[in-house]
């Protein structure tokens, strides 16, 4: 019998070296003659350099030179955006270090190289830098006003505005009118906080210039991408800069980015002849690593009365910060298209105003776009449901695509291929006893219990697999979305696979070893995957929204049927028989009604001696491809969360939380586990725990792991997981992506399990966090109307962060009997 390695729950081949400290991070590396960094940063939000003097640290022992602004400029002109959403965006100069402004707490002033860390550190001490303190914005809404200016020679915070209306497409109707003639109307406003993507391993960065090609080391998601920057930044070419990303320990998007960090050592190492290194703390992580998220998210949804949705309207603002990282312009319009969610909306307009403000800019963080997206809209269908005394998962049932209507054009102009949001619906709520709990929440409510309980709903789709080329290039992205891969045979039979797409601990070396180990017909172990460097890996667009597979997967599959074709040729000549008679099965060239074959190692060896080859034909199976997706994916699931509320204090707890995904066909079983585990824990800490807030003045109060809640293993339950599967019918694996998925849903499932346990209590809204102290807030401002924005309006407020902190470990967690890990 035939053992198949797709969907085998293989144990990951990665894990061994990593959790035994026998792999290599950036910051692990010593060169010889090494030199070491240490960044100056301004602790004001805004503000004039009206004085630098860096003599003092020169003087200061083992010191080698101080990099000013002047000097880096000279080499840099501004970091790259590669996403300039439309031709009229506003960007202000991005320099690596700052020359007579800073724009945020944190923005680099001074580069101080010595022969130690220690030295760095002690010498950065002594750069004298006098400020000239400049008004401060931080609100968005504030921002939008324009009464006070994060870039004052921009003339405005408006960097872009960006518009899709379904009318205007011609993909729908005109959501104008459907909000006029609406039976019902829901007009909601959301908040999403500012997140710091906390990554296990800080950013780190070292730099030899000592051969023929600058060679840089980097905790990065993106070597390729980094590579390509560096060199248009720098004005090196290419062929002279060789990136690698060695064991990356984690990114979640913040290592998704040409960070100032990396282009400084660039230019230390190349000035002073000898390698840099690099490495921030944790506290210069969290202030100066990009954010994610930061959102004011107002919404309008039409109605019938008996819940069909007949619009919907958007209109974010989104913040970018101080400056615009690589593609920090374009990560609120991947959430236009996301909106509609799994809904059929006759009629729709999204509108975006991105804005500047003095706080560190934001990027790409796990989803980017997307999580925001799904939190406002399925906020909303709960709103609708609550507005029209319907069970929510009803509503949803009544206006989201049927299974029979796959494939689906939206109102977005996607066309989601496949799904079944019934079966994962169905299996969800049976996984979770929903009509018990219900039954448990009335009883609840009638007894007047201290302790109320809430569920949480969370239905989502996502677009994964980012993405198709012509896409991307209708956005004015200015990269493609296709990736690369190669695949050699070796002599004895084993096989290597070069891969484009760079790892930060998702198992690409487990998974590929999996797919290519059945194409090829060869043992799992005989398969070795090398990534993360641009001098082997020579071309690729690297790791980041759920792409891996969905494109560098297939990428891998496309280079490995190249290698059978290729050997086909080879073993029909030399078996003499006619190509079109052989059949290839478990890693064997047979010929049809014989007794002969040959196996591909066999055919491998004899392509190493070339002593008998087709005329013609090249001593060589190794094969590369470039793939490009002809459609993104859509994976999908549903979510749901048990919530007890303490209505005296404000504790919450989650209880139980299912979720039900559809991912397609399922590599490997245990990596999609701990994505969505993983993913879980992301989601529910945004909801429940993280928070980047910044007083009045622009600086971070929540600048270590004291004051952000990033939560432990204590912290969140035992989690119930599934699947349903309905196979992706645009590429020949059928697989969709994973990597995103709890993140996005997890969210507002927690957020509308926290408001359904307290709603009847007159409570429709808590700005996210829901800690302690905002739900407790929120239940004294009730009987206020909409108790929680007349408790904690302000996103940023340092009050709240406070109040927050003084309830640490408040949250807690229980789990009903039976839950599996």
């Amino acid at each position: 019998m035939t053992v198949t390695e797709i969907g085998s729950p293989r144990k990951r081949k990665e894990d061994q070296r990593l959790i035994t400290g026998r792999t290599r991070y950036t910051d692990n590396m010593t060169l010889p003659g090494m030199l070491y960094l240490a960044m100056v940063r301004s602790p004001f939000a805004h503000a004039r350099i009206t004085s630098l003097d860096v003599d003092a640290a020169k003087q200061s022992s083992g010191v080698v030179t101080v990099i000013t602004g002047a000097d880096a400029a000279e080499n840099c002109g501004t970091l790259p955006n590669a996403w300039p959403i439309t031709p009229d965006q506003k960007s202000p100069h991005h320099p690596s270090i700052a020359t007579d402004h800073v724009a945020f707490a944190g923005e680099i002033v001074a580069c101080v190289v010595a022969r130690s860390a220690a030295d760095a550190q002690d010498a950065a001490a002594l750069v004298d830098v006098e400020y000239e303190d400049l008004p401060v914005v931080t609100d968005l809404e504030e921002a939008a006003t324009d009464e006070v200016l994060a870039h004052p020679d921009l003339g405005t915070n408006k960097s872009a505005f960006w518009v899709f209306d379904s009318g205007e497409a011609e993909t729908g109707g005109d959501v104008e009118q459907a909000l006029a003639d609406a039976e019902v109307r829901i007009d909601r406003t959301y908040y999403q906080p500012r997140l710091m993507p906390a990554f296990m391993e800080p950013r780190s960065t070292v730099v030899d210039p000592t051969g023929e090609q600058v060679v840089m080391w980097s905790a990065t998601q993106v070597p390729h991408i980094l590579r390509l920057m560096l060199s248009l930044t720098l004005s090196i070419p290419e062929s002279k800069v060789r990136v690698i990303a060695p064991d990356v320990g984690g990114g979640f998007g913040g290592k998704l980015q040409v960070t100032p960090e990396e282009v400084v050592t660039m230019i230390a190492a190349r000035k002073l002849g000898k390698p840099c290194k690099y490495t921030e703390t944790r506290s210069e992580s969290l202030m100066a690593a990009h954010h994610g998220r930061g959102q004011v998210q107002r919404l309008s949804l039409s109605a019938t009365k008996d819940g069909v949705v007949t619009g919907l309207k958007v209109s974010l603002l989104a913040d970018m910060g101080a400056y615009l990282g690589l593609v920090t312009s374009g990560v609120p319009i991947l959430g236009a298209f996301m909106f509609p969610a799994i809904y059929k909306f006759p009629a729709y307009r999204f509108e975006c105003q991105n804005l500047f403000t003095n706080k560190a800019w934001t990027d790409a963080y796990r989803g980017a776009g997307r999580p925001e997206a799904t939190f406002a809209i399925e906020r909303l269908m709960d709103d609708l449901a609550a507005e029209l005394d319907m069970d929510p998962l009803e509503l949803r049932r009544k206006n989201w695509i049927g299974h029979e209507e796959f494939p689906f054009t939206t109102v977005c102009g996607l066309e989601y291929d496949s799904g079944n949001y019934e079966a994962a619906t169905a299996k969800a709520m049976e996984l979770f006893g929903y009509d018990e709990l219900r039954e448990e929440q009335r009883r609840r409510r009638e007894s007047g219990d201290r302790v109320q309980l809430g569920i949480g709903v969370s239905t989502f789709t996502e677009m994964c697999g980012l993405a198709p080329s012509r896409v991307l290039g209708s956005l004015d992205y200015g990269a493609g979305g296709w990736e690369y891969a190669q695949v050699r045979m070796l002599p004895t039979g084993n096989v290597e696979v070069v891969t484009g797409a760079s790892p930060h601990g998702q198992g690409h070396e487990t998974a590929w070893s999996q797919i290519v180990a059945d194409r090829l017909g060869v043992p799992f172990e005989n398969v070795e995957v090398l990534h993360g460097d641009t001098a082997i890996a020579q071309r690729g667009l690297d790791t980041y929204g759920s792409r891996s597979l969905a494109v560098g997967g297939m990428a891998v599959v496309a280079a490995a049927d190249k290698v059978i074709e290729k050997a086909r040729v080879i073993a029909a000549h030399l078996m003499e028989a006619s190509e079109d008679d052989l059949e290839f099965t478990e890693g064997t060239f047979k010929v049809r009604g014989t007794d002969t074959s040959m196996a591909l190692g066999e055919v491998a060896l004899a392509v190493f001696a070339a002593h008998n080859l087709p005329d013609g034909v090249e001593a060589s199976l190794d094969s590369d491809a470039t793939y490009d997706p002809e459609n993104f994916s859509f994976p999908h699931g549903t979510h749901l969360a048990a919530m007890e509320v303490d209505t005296e204090t404000g504790q919450v707890t989650l209880r139980k939380y299912v979720c039900v995904d559809d991912i397609g066909h399922v590599i490997n079983p245990l990596i999609v586990e701990g994505q969505v585990h993983g993913g879980l824990v992301q989601g529910i800490a945004q909801a429940l725990f993280e928070e980047a807030v910044h007083d009045e003045s622009g600086t971070l109060v929540t600048g270590s792991f004291v004051d952000y809640l990033v939560p432990s293993a204590a912290d969140v339950p035992s989690f119930v997981t599934d699947r349903t599967e309905t196979p992706s019918s645009t590429n020949a694996l059928g697989v969709k992506g994973v990597g995103e998925a709890g993140t996005i849903a997890s969210t507002p499932a927690i957020v509308n399990g926290v408001i359904d346990a307290v709603r009847h209590l007159g409570v429709d809204d808590i700005v996210m966090p829901c800690s302690p102290a905002k739900v407790w807030a929120a239940l004294q401002g009730a009987d206020k109307g909409r108790g929680a924005e007349a408790a904690a309006p302000t996103v940023n407020s340092p009050e709240v962060a406070q109040r927050d902190v003084a309830s640490t470990g408040a949250v807690q967690t229980g789990s009903d009997e039976g839950d599996e890990q």
